[in-house]
């Protein structure tokens, strides 16, 4: 992270999909998992405008709540089109009230052990304005290739540590830490931002105040 006050950009070429839409996706290792289809031709998605009149989808993306939902990270999260959670979730009712902001995909993460976590896939995907995202809790145990299976994001989380870097044409994305702060580490929320058929990576600070983390 440097100091120069302009938040972490990657950019991914992408294209526009079509309807919302849910199916079984093939060939896959995780055969249980469920495609997600959003686009912003689609009533439900709050599309934001930009200065210039653009289409701007954004999906917001937090991890390692840990039972705590900030105020700030509600704050935040308002006007995504789409929630991701990439695990230890903590409590039930994290999930409640982010579905109060947007639909929301989230995963089991590895503190996730009761019996309202039992329902919760450890991974799923979802395809948002023609991107398919991989979403899991702990990065170790991914078991494919992204870029041979088409997706063009791998969200997670589990460090507390919030990063994003660009492999083979994938952006792997890690929102860090919303929930109770770990040693030094920041507190912080991640949003994927689509626009003008580009997208790039944002991880915003929570405390002190909420701001944009610099690379």
């Amino acid at each position: 992270m440097d100091g120069d006050g302009k938040s972490d950009e990657f950019f991914v070429g992408i294209g526009i999909c079509g309807v919302l839409d849910c199916v079984r996706l093939s060939p896959h290792s995780a055969q249980d998992d469920i495609v997600w289809r959003v686009s912003s031709t689609d009533t439900h998605v709050r599309g934001l405008k930009t200065d210039d009149g653009r289409l701007m989808t954004v999906v917001g993306v937090i991890s390692d709540t840990h039972g705590l939902l900030r105020p700030q990270a509600v704050e935040v999260l308002r006007g995504s089109a789409h929630i991701l959670h990439a695990g230890d979730i903590g409590a039930p009712d994290i999930l409640e009230k982010l579905k109060g902001i947007a639909p929301v995909t989230a995963v089991r993460g590895n503190v996730d052990r009761e019996v309202w976590a039992g329902e919760i896939p450890q991974t799923q995907v979802v395809e948002i304005e023609g991107v398919s995202r991989y979403v899991l809790h702990i990065l170790a145990e991914l078991d494919l290739k992204p870029e041979a299976a088409g997706f063009g994001v791998v969200v997670h989380g589990h460090s507390h540590q919030p990063s994003q870097s660009v492999k083979h044409g994938v952006l792997y994305f890690n929102p860090g830490s919303a929930g109770p702060r770990r040693f030094k580490l920041p507190v912080t929320v991640g949003k994927l931002v689509v626009e003008n058929c580009s997208m790039r990576g944002e991880i915003i600070n929570l405390v002190d105040p909420p701001r944009a983390l610099k690379k």
